[in-house]
């Protein structure tokens, strides 16, 4: 009874062969990633669970009527996109600080209509941009810093010296595409 169940794994096996340097480079990236991230593993954890908590929560409240994307770092949650009125937004805030472990809420969502597939699609390139080009610069640690770009304006966050704040504000305000920069940095000595 159990050999066809392994007989089947066993003709599987070949298929499957090419994605084991994918998934141990993939494991290696994310211990990289970890390693270097001036957050504890627990902080890093509980960014992801406070961002699918204000979303769910916002989604509960307004279904797919309201476009704004929650971040989080380092408990610090950041309200971008779109609502249709200052009483929404107003509300969105209050739904993100009433998530438990959420330190404080920068509310940087715009009261506009929903931006389009376009411009959502030309912040998504500009982010790609930013993040090369941290990487690029030698200057900061591009880990050390989250990048969050909505209608053209980019965001900032991390746990940073005000060098590397300076250094990271630089790079954001000269590269193509980016309307204005938005510091939401932590400073540590």
């Amino acid at each position: 009874m159990m050999r066809y169940p392994i007989l089947a794994l066993l003709a599987f096996l070949p298929l499957v062969q090419g994605c084991v340097p994918l998934v141990v480079g993939g494991a290696a990236a994310t211990t990289a990633v970890v390693a270097n991230d001036r957050r504890t593993v627990g902080t890093m954890t509980e960014d992801e669970n406070i961002e699918i908590r204000v979303a769910g929560r916002l989604r509960d409240r307004y279904g797919n009527d309201l476009n704004v994307s929650p971040t989080s770092y380092n408990r610090t949650v950041l309200l971008t996109g779109q609502a249709p009125d200052a009483k929404t937004r107003t509300e969105a805030e209050t739904i993100a600080r009433s998530v438990q472990n959420v330190r404080n809420v920068f509310n940087e969502i715009a009261v506009a209509g929903a931006s389009s597939l376009t411009s959502r699609s030309n912040d998504s390139i500009i982010t790609s941009k930013v993040k090369g080009r941290l990487v690029d610069s030698g200057k900061i640690n591009a880990i050390h810093i989250k990048v969050v770009t909505d209608n053209g304006i980019v965001y900032l966050m991390g746990l940073v010296n005000r060098q590397e704040a300076d250094a990271a504000t630089a790079v954001a305000r000269t590269t193509s595409g980016v309307q204005k920069v938005v510091r939401a940095f932590e400073y540590i000595n």
